[in-house]
């Protein structure tokens, strides 16, 4: 694509950035969806409408402002802090590596987080809610397998994708759930995978 190409397109939405840069995570997605449906949101409102703490609300707000997908909003003074969506610029260039790594390092700690808030927490979630679903298994694939059943997960999830961009496409009773996959090789001593 062409520098003249780039100045041509469209602002990108935060939404689409933050697809693009992170994968979902169920308090970024309410917060960022919020943002899109009140155009700016304080931390203490945040809490209000989603249920959580006004201190975890206000950590995901600066985190996500930290990389750029959401901006202190002009206000008056006082403490409160209302927050607005950034609209990026792609002519303004590209993260490299380095802001890449990142990302991901700050999403792995969101997931981290937001487990840790759902254990301290279940019990007060409704009855159907409390059960936990977490599973995990030490598989021995091949490096095409792994990608198979990676894709396989991929397709899986995106049955259920559609739903964050139409939410007429939710049934009533649905509620952001949190769906972490992570396939990665075990590896010994000197970092490199034993083979069997």
């Amino acid at each position: 694509m062409s520098d003249e190409d780039r100045r041509s397109e469209v602002p990108q939405a935060p939404h689409d950035r933050a697809r693009r840069l992170l994968p979902d995570h169920p308090v970024r997605v309410a917060l960022l969806d919020l943002l899109a449906e009140h155009s700016t949101l304080t931390s203490t409102e945040a809490a209000a409408r989603l249920g959580h703490s006004s201190g975890l609300c206000s950590f995901h707000l600066r985190q996500l402002a930290r990389y750029g997908l959401i901006e202190e909003a002009p206000h008056q003074g006082g403490r409160a802090r209302p927050w607005r969506l950034r609209w990026d610029d792609p002519a303004a260039g590209g993260e490299d590596g380095d802001a890449d790594a990142e990302f991901t390092a700050l999403n792995r700690g969101l997931e981290d987080e937001s487990y840790r808030h759902w254990l301290a927490h279940r019990d007060q979630a409704p009855p159907e809610w409390r059960q936990d679903e977490s599973f995990s298994a030490v598989l021995h694939l091949t490096p095409a397998e792994a990608a198979e059943l990676a894709t396989s997960v991929r397709r899986l999830f995106a049955g259920y994708r559609e739903r964050e961009d139409r939410p007429a496409a939710r049934p009533p009773d649905t509620v952001a759930v949190a769906a972490v996959t992570r396939l990665f090789p075990l590896l010994g001593e000197d970092g490199v995978p034993p083979q069997n």
